[in-house]
């Protein structure tokens, strides 16, 4: 059981980089875990530390100007490799959802198997929303998942965005397929006794 997903509303961190692949995320040599323990400590590691290992006061991650639950990317976020581990790292960050005009197919399910939302939004929406937290750190962003509505606070917009049902529905319970079926068990026993 996961923390459910309704409505969230936070400031925001952004990422304005296109092609992020999941070895930007999580590097290759950080995968020899099979838990999801300790992988948010590792997120975006190669740009986050040099190679000492301190802190680049450059990334965004590191500067505290920006902060919140929500990732604010550029376009195709999440291609390369299937690497579950990508998704463990942003939510085991602290990131509640993920905002892109692209996301890679594999990443994107991914993400909402481990109770990661991303919100795909249109170019300019990615654009204008980027600008504003370039400017605006305190720039809000409301992630409405029930009506499935993204709304910036500074700009007044707001869009729709898809999600699969199936996957709607276990965010907003908090549930993982396994406790899906678990919470079907009595519809799932009563077709049975009728085979």
């Amino acid at each position: 059981m996961k923390e459910r997903f309704e409505t969230i509303t936070s400031t925001c961190v952004p990422l304005p980089l296109e092609n992020v692949d999941t070895d930007q995320i999580i590097p290759a040599r950080f995968l020899k875990a099979t838990t999801k323990d300790g992988f948010g400590e590792l997120l975006f590691h190669d740009w986050r530390f040099d190679k000492a290992g301190d802190p680049n006061p450059d990334f965004v991650l590191n500067r505290g100007r920006h902060k919140g639950i929500i990732l604010v990317t550029g376009k195709n976020f999440g291609s390369g490799s299937s690497r579950e581990h990508a998704a463990w790292a942003i939510a085991g960050y602290g990131f509640r959802a993920i905002v892109s005009s692209f996301f890679a197919d594999i990443f994107k399910n991914n993400a909402l198997n481990n109770g990661l939302l991303p919100v795909v939004v249109s170019q300019l929406f990615l654009a204008e929303t980027l600008d504003l937290l370039a400017e605006f750190p305190e720039a809000m962003l409301t992630i409405d998942l029930p009506e499935q509505t993204i709304h910036s606070h500074l700009s007044g917009r707001v869009e729709s965005f898809e999600i699969n049902p199936f996957k709607k529905e276990c965010l907003i319970k908090g549930h993982d397929d396994i406790d899906y079926l678990l919470s079907r068990k009595d519809i799932i026993e009563a077709y049975e006794k009728r085979v």
